[in-house]
């Protein structure tokens, strides 16, 4: 099993949960994260100010799947999120290890 995590725009959040829904995943977890990368943050203007904004606002998508639905899924996620300006997030793969469902003690692929 693997874990993706995917750093993408706010405004992104639907297109990218109908098209993983359409690919058939079902779950699915979501953060309101703040960060940077090469972006390093905006300048906006307030009432003729200018300031900084350092981190911005991003979410971060996790789910958890069988291995052999990574590319699809990346896929999915890199199609329906990219905007081809800079700032369109970060997909990160990580190896799980075993998975719970606390209700019912399952594992592994059948907690899926």
């Amino acid at each position: 099993m693997k874990k993706i995590e995917a750093i993408i725009r706010p405004f992104k959040l639907d297109e990218v949960k109908i098209a993983l829904v359409n690919a058939g995943i079902v779950g699915m977890t979501v953060s309101e994260v703040r960060g940077f990368g090469r972006q390093k943050g905006q300048t906006e203007r307030y009432r003729g100010s200018e300031y900084t904004v350092e981190f911005l606002q991003k979410l971060k998508l996790e789910v958890v799947i069988e291995d052999d639905q990574v590319d699809m899924v990346v896929d999915k996620i890199i199609s329906a999120s990219r905007t081809g300006e800079i700032g369109d997030g970060k997909i990160f793969i990580y190896p799980v290890e075993r998975v719970v469902r606390i209700r019912t003690g399952e594992s592994n692929l059948e907690a899926i």
